[in-house]
């Protein structure tokens, strides 16, 4: 079974990955982390995070261990790797990856933000997970403050707004639902609640198809 779980930042749809790989033994993919190193790559080379021949280099010469790299999880990682997931080229190369990695067995869930749409538009199941803008900037704020840095909720969800409309709107693979997708609003869903719906839905599909 693959289950794709797409959504913007900060929507709990990470969490919900996580939780799900682990309740039905499969393997997990946050696919957001693999632009987020492609763009730390260039981001340590100081170089221009539009350069198209750069930022293909670097996912070429992407490797598995450099996923588990704690700076991957910084604000400055995450914005520099919504511009370079818009570059065209730099998606053709990582959408293998992505899809060798949900064939394997025993199953897989991935989440990220065009999961549902294009990169396994034939997953079993597709979630579709939001939360309120404001909710979103509170959380990173919350989860940056837990790494003893300082977070302006402010300013975060100036930037949540920012990589929204830039999402939404980019020529390839822009974010939204999956016409299939089963819509997940996570604004007022603590962590357990949220993986409970989540598992809810997950459970629903298989009984109706009668099939793992």
């Amino acid at each position: 079974m693959i289950i794709a779980i797409d959504g913007p930042a900060a929507s709990g749809k990470g969490t919900l990955g996580k939780r799900l790989a682990q309740h039905y033994g499969y393997r997990h993919l946050d696919t957001g982390v693999i632009y987020r190193a492609v763009a730390h790559a260039l981001l340590r080379q100081g170089a221009d995070l539009r350069d198209e021949a750069r930022a293909v280099k670097a996912a070429l010469e992407l490797e598995p261990e450099t996923l588990a790299d704690p700076a991957l999880k910084s604000h400055e990682a995450g914005e520099a790797a919504s511009v370079v997931s818009a570059i065209p080229k730099v998606r053709e190369v990582l959408v293998d990856f992505q899809r060798a990695f949900a064939a394997g067995p025993p199953g897989a869930v991935l989440d990220g933000r065009d999961i549902g749409t294009v990169i396994c538009p034939g997953a079993d199941v597709k979630i579709f997970v939001v939360a309120d803008p404001e909710v979103r900037a509170r959380r990173r704020a919350a989860e940056v403050r837990s790494r003893g840095e300082e977070a302006d909720e402010a300013k975060i969800l100036a930037d949540i707004l920012a990589r929204d409309e830039r999402d939404q709107n980019r020529p390839v693979a822009p974010l939204k639902p999956a016409k299939d997708a089963y819509l997940l609003d996570n604004s007022k869903l603590d962590i357990e609640a949220g993986v409970r719906a989540a598992i809810d839905i997950v459970e629903a599909v298989r009984a109706g198809r009668r099939r793992v």
